[in-house]
């Protein structure tokens, strides 16, 4: 074959695209599993700065995981508060189970203050321990925002009132508004704020102008400006995960020592 005929172009074009498409595919099958498992490695680097107990967002794989080993992971039954014994933590995948008719439920609309629409029936628990002895509990949160869903970590003390840590590792906001729910200096806001009442009923504030002294100052976070519906996202989605229909349940029976 004349490869300078339009025949001769068209053949070795084809053979060209198809040994590239085999090229590109051996290399995203050979290449997922190192991105699963920096993936898995990600989640749990932002689980700990959530937490407070990573201060190094650059830490080594290493440093992560050594640091991982003082966090025992269960998985709850978010209707009961029960543990979940029959199957393993860490296969369980909550997004991919909030999307599966067999594993999910539907959130009633009076109640779906994080705009979610459906939940997995179980949730993971993360328990920070020292010397044996859980010192605070981590609960993975998400829901709407202005323009994603928001993926993220709240940290309570053993209390389960008084926050240690917030943060999200996942969202498409607005850089410079709504995506500022990274900027470091928000964070912080967070730690030492009581996100429950006496009765342990959530009542989550994030708004403008409030005294950071005043009794209203003590559950409250400054919103970030020109971000009102980020905000009132991140205020909704907190108390729907800490409320009856979220980890409310569980919480509960930790209180009790049950958990």
């Amino acid at each position: 074959m004349n490869i300078n005929s339009w025949k001769g172009t068209v053949a070795v074009a084809a053979i060209l695209c198809g040994v590239c498409s085999v090229v590109v595919s051996l290399s995203a099958i050979s290449l997922r599993p190192m991105q699963e498992e920096n993936k898995i490695l990600d989640v749990k680097k932002n689980l700990l700065l959530s937490a407070g107990l990573l201060k190094n967002a650059k830490a080594s794989k290493e440093e992560i995981l050594k640091i991982f080993e003082n966090i025992e992971t269960k998985l709850v039954d978010l209707k009961t508060g029960q543990f979940v014994t029959d199957i393993k933590p860490e296969s369980y995948d909550s997004r991919a189970a909030a999307k599966d008719p067999k594993r999910n439920i539907q959130i009633p609309s009076n109640l779906d203050l994080g705009k979610n629409k459906m939940r997995a029936k179980y949730g993971k628990v993360y328990f920070v321990k020292k010397d044996g002895k859980v010192t605070s509990l981590v609960l993975p949160v998400h829901g709407k925002g202005l323009w994603s869903t928001l993926y993220g970590f709240l940290a309570l003390d053993k209390d389960t009132r008084t926050v240690k840590g917030f943060g999200f590792y996942e969202h498409a906001e607005t850089p410079g508004l709504g995506g500022e729910v990274d900027n470091p200096n928000w964070k912080a806001q967070w730690i030492g704020k009581i996100v429950s009442d006496k009765n342990f009923k959530p009542f989550v504030q994030v708004k403008k102008n409030v005294d950071p002294k005043s009794e209203e100052g003590k559950r409250t976070v400054d919103g970030i400006s020109g971000s009102t519906i980020t905000g009132r996202g991140v205020q909704n989605l907190l108390n729907y995960w800490l409320g009856n229909h979220g980890y409310g349940p569980f919480l509960a029976q930790f209180r009790k020592g049950g958990a």
